[in-house]
């Protein structure tokens, strides 16, 4: 059997990582600013980590939701308090796509309705809610059955409103920091104004940090920058560190009933240990501090590159915007230099590298980056 061919994949077998390294088959080493997706938020191999998964392993228990599991309680108490969010309740999932399918369904049952508002150049995982317009080529992940979903530029809170003015809308849904879509930041007046707009209409506010969320933007949250507490807050990815797990943060507003959500996996020993172990580190090695502080060095210097269109982004969050493709701009940085990057689009590159990165593997970046887009225009 063959695997079914839907990703382009690089001739590079990664066979180990350790902290914002990776090696090869062949014992190459690779500066990674990509971190699988961004899955990767306290480093490779981080010991604490590999020794929290190990212990666990030993016990063999796997058990998610049928049985009383401590470990789930501990990494909800924690998951509030290093959030800000110690009033929301927690529904653990498997991943980001199954956290927004079930933020959305909890959106309609709550509210009897239907429709959902998204925004374009938005990802959702594959989901009903899942769009993305980039290059003049149009993305749309299946949509369940009864949903009915509208796509409205990012910041036009005009056509938000008029639209929510019609009282049908079960949920806005809008990701922190768009991901997929080219790392474009929703204004903070315009979050703003869609909070208010969805507590005025009765609307559930739904704020998608699948990639943008566990200090990546230089704060536990990126629409914190704005001030607001959405209704509902998805997360996964950085959340174990490249174990599969995903959650969401439920306000108080929602009242639980026995069968109204569900999951197989979610929650389990296994990925409840590597989400507390995630929370632990990002505490004591105090990492949303670093990523704020590495994310603007990189972002300041990035701004001074003059063949760079637009640097957009927070924290460690940042995509880098050209006039022409870069293809062999991210082909060069991966097998001249050694370092992999991710790309949005065909002019983006992005970057989403662990949370400890060290302000000299951000200037070896740069210093790197520079020569290569030298290389690349003059060849």
């Amino acid at each position: 059997m063959n695997l079914f061919n839907v990703y382009p994949l690089f001739d590079i077998e990664i066979t180990k990582g350790i902290g914002c390294r990776t090696y090869d088959n062949q014992g190459i080493e690779y500066l990674d600013l990509y971190g699988g997706h961004a899955v990767i938020s306290i480093g490779h191999s981080h010991p604490y980590y590999v020794q929290k998964l190990t212990h666990q392993l030993e016990t063999l228990v796997f058990y998610s939701n049928s049985v009383v599991n401590k470990l789930q309680t501990e990494l909800s108490e924690k998951l509030g308090k290093a959030s800000g969010y110690d009033d929301y309740a927690l529904f653990l999932v498997n991943s980001g796509a199954e956290a927004n399918e079930n933020a959305l369904k909890l959106a309609s049952f709550h509210t009897g309705r239907k429709k959902v508002i998204s925004f374009k150049n938005s990802f959702h995982g594959r989901t009903s809610a899942a769009v993305r317009v980039t290059d003049n080529s149009k993305i749309v992940a299946p949509i369940n059955e009864g949903f009915e979903v509208d796509f409205f530029e990012l910041n036009d809170i005009d056509s938000v409103r008029k639209s929510l003015k019609k009282q049908d809308v079960c949920a806005v849904i809008i990701e922190g920091i768009q991901g997929v879509g080219g790392i474009r930041v929703p204004e903070a007046e315009f979050l703003q104004a869609l909070s208010a707009e969805c507590n005025a209409t009765g609307t559930v506010l739904i704020l998608d940090e699948v990639q943008s969320g566990y200090g990546r933007s230089g704060k536990f949250f990126a629409h914190q920058y704005a001030g607001i507490r959405p209704d509902l807050i998805t997360v996964a990815k950085g959340m174990g560190n490249g174990f599969p797990i995903g959650g969401v943060l439920i306000s108080p507003k929602f009242e639980a009933s026995f069968g109204l959500l569900g999951t197989t996996f979610g929650g389990n020993h296994m990925a409840c240990t590597a989400a507390i172990a995630v929370l632990d580190i990002i505490k004591v090695e105090r990492l949303i501090e670093n990523t704020e502080k590495i994310g603007n060095y990189l972002i300041e210097e990035l701004k001074q590159i003059p063949q760079v269109k637009e640097v957009r982004g927070l924290g460690l969050m940042i995509g880098i915007e050209f006039d022409q493709p870069v293809k062999e701009i991210r082909n060069r940085l991966l097998f001249e230099k050694k370092i992999f990057t991710g790309v949005s689009g065909t002019n983006i590159i992005r970057l989403l590298p662990p949370l400890c990165l060290s302000k000299s593997d951000a200037t070896s970046f740069l210093e790197s980056f520079r020569e290569v887009i030298q290389s690349v225009l003059v060849d």
